[in-house]
């Protein structure tokens, strides 16, 4: 699983629809609404790195109101939800 955290600037008065329609995106599977630079954060997930093509520049660039995107990569994750998973497997609390 590739995960990738795509930074959004969107037309101001266009945020809510803006943001609405990137959810609906299959790969997207959040979007937050953010201050500083970036008006919107969403997270992508796909398979494989080719995905990314499809969905970031093929469909969430294309958003009426998205005016620019910033990708990154993710290489690892931490996560105390995933490492609790990891080290409960097996093991019932009492």
């Amino acid at each position: 699983m590739v995960t990738a955290i795509v930074l959004i600037k969107a037309d101001v008065a266009r945020i809510p629809e803006t943001a609405e329609a990137i959810a609906q995106i299959p790969s997207v599977t959040e979007v937050y609404s953010v201050t500083g630079e970036f008006d919107l954060v969403a997270m992508v997930r796909v398979r494989g790195h080719d995905e990314l093509g499809d969905v970031i520049p093929g469909t969430v660039n294309k958003v009426p109101g998205v005016t620019h995107t910033e990708t990154h990569i993710a290489f690892r994750t931490y996560s105390r939800h995933d490492l609790e998973a990891a080290f409960s497997l097996g093991y019932a609390e009492s």
